[in-house]
């Protein structure tokens, strides 16, 4: 996705995970080094640095934590969410209050570094299933908890897309509810009974028979898991446009373009973001 078309999530949403990781660090007495050491009047002027490249995610998470600790801050963003860096590249310029900058240094970095490597990792599987087919990347439900919000807007500014948020959102029948349910059918028939008509209901198949009996009831997407890069081009053949074709399992850069050329129109990944390394950035004084 264009920066220029990422939309920010409201701070109503961001500030509330960003005061819980600021009370968790300071604790029940502050941050007791900074105020020993730094007197109440020092100022500190600093940039946050990229020392690697990467795409950028999590600036307004930054953003808010050190507004909660001093608004007085001055904070200035030169490479918004979505942005590419190299290692040098300035991503926020800050000046105030030195114990303010100090103290929340850790939860910012912490946020941004780990939602530009959410970005990161997504961007480069995008990159790598673009040439071969029209297949979107999209996450799962494999977030860390607390913090899905902020990851699943991190894919997005990695170029990818959004798979449900939760529970309640969209009906998605796995092999467990398949198994409870005693087949594929009466799953689908009774997620369809239960279900608004505006809720789209996918199915998990693992093998081509499933499929057919998941089509045989008009279900709205299916989920491809675990299947070859041949099966997956039989099953788009069969699904003809029918329900939307999503492949999952064993994603990474190495394996998607075959992936993407089998024709499915989803790619769902959990690796990027449960398993993304970080990207690192640090806030250096100047």
């Amino acid at each position: 996705m264009s920066a220029d078309f990422l939309v920010p999530l409201p701070r109503l949403l961001v500030e509330p995970i960003v005061r819980a990781a600021l009370l968790e660090d300071l604790g029940r007495a502050g941050d007791i080094t900074t105020d020993a050491i730094v007197p109440a009047e020092a100022r500190l002027s600093g940039v946050i640095a990229a020392r690697q490249a990467g795409v950028i995610s999590g600036v307004d998470a930054a953003v808010i934590a050190f507004a909660l600790i001093d608004p007085s801050v001055s904070v200035i963003v030169e490479r918004g969410d979505g942005a590419r860096v190299s290692p040098g590249d300035v991503v926020i310029r800050l000046d105030g209050p030195a114990r303010a900058i100090l103290t929340a240094e850790r939860v910012a970095l912490n946020l941004l570094c780990r939602m530009s490597g959410v970005a990161t990792a997504t961007a480069d599987l995008v990159e790598a299933a673009r040439p071969h087919g029209k297949a979107r990347i999209v996450c799962t439900r494999k977030t860390t908890p607390g913090l899905r919000s902020l990851e699943k807007h991190a894919v997005r500014a990695g170029g990818g897309s959004n798979h449900r948020y939760g529970l309640d959102d969209a009906v998605l029948i796995k092999d467990n509810h398949v198994a409870v349910a005693r087949g594929i059918v009466p799953a689908i028939e009774r997620a369809r009974a239960y279900s608004g008509h505006l809720v789209k209901i996918e199915i998990e198949v693992d093998t081509l028979e499933q499929l057919a009996e998941a089509l045989s009831v008009r279900a709205d997407a299916v989920l491809l898991d675990n299947m070859s890069p041949d099966q997956l081009r039989e099953a788009v053949r069969m699904i003809d446009g029918r329900a939307i074709a999503e492949a999952s399992g064993r994603i990474n850069r190495d394996t998607v373009g075959a992936i993407a050329a089998s024709g499915v129109d989803l790619i769902s990944s959990g690796w990027i973001t449960h398993s993304a390394p970080i990207i690192d950035l640090g806030l250096d004084a100047v």
